[in-house]
């Protein structure tokens, strides 16, 4: 089982030719707007991968979170753990995408901030549980509940994006860490290491912490650093619509190979597939591809290669 805590936005997409520069007005002809957060992505990307899956975060009491639930409720993630605010809006994110599919995201966290992990009982926290955080919670939550899950046995992947500082104790306590090359080298130097490179970085990470450190690294893949060994996986190679939910794509799939007990070049195999899948789409939850649609393209990416 995959326990997710977690953020739920509504993100108003805008298509641009060009990101705008600071100063800048840039006008486009319309927007869409669908629902999204890292939580609610990386939740739905592991259901429908195949992951039993519950979510546990906070919506406000007001139109936009109406929407997250109802995108939500066509799939198979359990929401018991979703919670109303009455305090706080639904978190909003804008996301410009480019013409070549990157993007950029502003985030509102909302009722993200109300999201407690009291609210995730200790007897879900088991040894066949696998948790998966992200950073657009307080902090703070997601320390407590780290070290809560890690006294009681789970498996613990933490998507360290957006990037922060973590506590010394917590690094120790993952199963799992997740980052991109930007993140990479922030926490890189947070931790005091010299900077050579993201991957440089994460094996650092992983020999310094005795956990599984995961560099992404767009059109070049991915790198996993275990303290003994390195694998380098493959992306697969598309044109790219909109990449805005490709990194979660990539964790949340990887998280339900994980717990469903595949060894890690396997699921890396299949996480970096779903993450090229997800860039054929517009949107987040909508581009999210299906088992089915995984195991479909899934030799369209190498078995990852063994470098160290």
């Amino acid at each position: 089982m995959i326990l997710v805590f977690g953020s739920l936005n509504i993100d108003m997409v805008m298509r641009l030719e060009k990101m705008p520069r600071p100063g800048d007005t840039a006008l486009c002809p319309h927007y869409q707007m669908v629902a999204g957060g890292k939580g609610a992505n990386q939740a739905v990307a592991a259901a429908k991968a195949g992951g039993s899956v519950k979510l546990f975060g906070t919506v406000g009491e007001d139109e936009f979170g109406q929407i997250a639930l109802d995108a939500l409720r066509g799939s198979s993630v359990d929401l018991v753990g979703v919670l109303v605010s009455q305090d706080s809006p639904t978190g909003c994110a804008t996301v410009c995408v480019d013409a070549q599919g990157e993007n950029m995201i502003i985030v509102a966290s909302g009722a993200n901030l109300d999201a407690r992990e009291s609210e995730i009982p200790d007897f879900l926290l088991t040894e066949g549980t696998t948790l998966l955080l992200q950073m657009e919670t307080r902090p703070e939550e997601n320390w407590k509940l780290i070290r809560r899950a890690k006294k009681l046995g789970a498996k613990i992947v933490l998507n360290l994006a957006p990037a922060q500082s973590v506590p010394l104790d917590v690094l120790q306590s993952l199963d799992f860490l997740i980052i991109n090359q930007i993140e990479a080298t922030q926490l890189a130097l947070h931790l005091g290491f010299e900077i050579i490179s993201p991957t440089v970085s994460a094996k650092r990470i992983a020999a310094h912490f005795g956990i599984t450190c995961i560099v992404t690294l767009g059109k070049q893949g991915a790198m996993a650093c275990t303290f003994e060994e390195t694998w380098e996986v493959k992306a697969m190679e598309i044109e790219a619509v909109d990449t805005t939910a490709a990194g979660d794509a990539f964790v949340g799939v990887l998280a339900a190979s994980l717990d469903s007990g595949m060894d890690l070049p396997h699921a890396l195999r299949r996480a970096s597939t779903a993450s090229g899948l997800a860039c054929l789409s517009k949107g987040a939850q909508t581009s999210l591809p299906t088992s089915q649609q995984i195991e479909k393209n899934l030799t369209k990416v190498p078995l990852p290669r063994r470098i160290g």
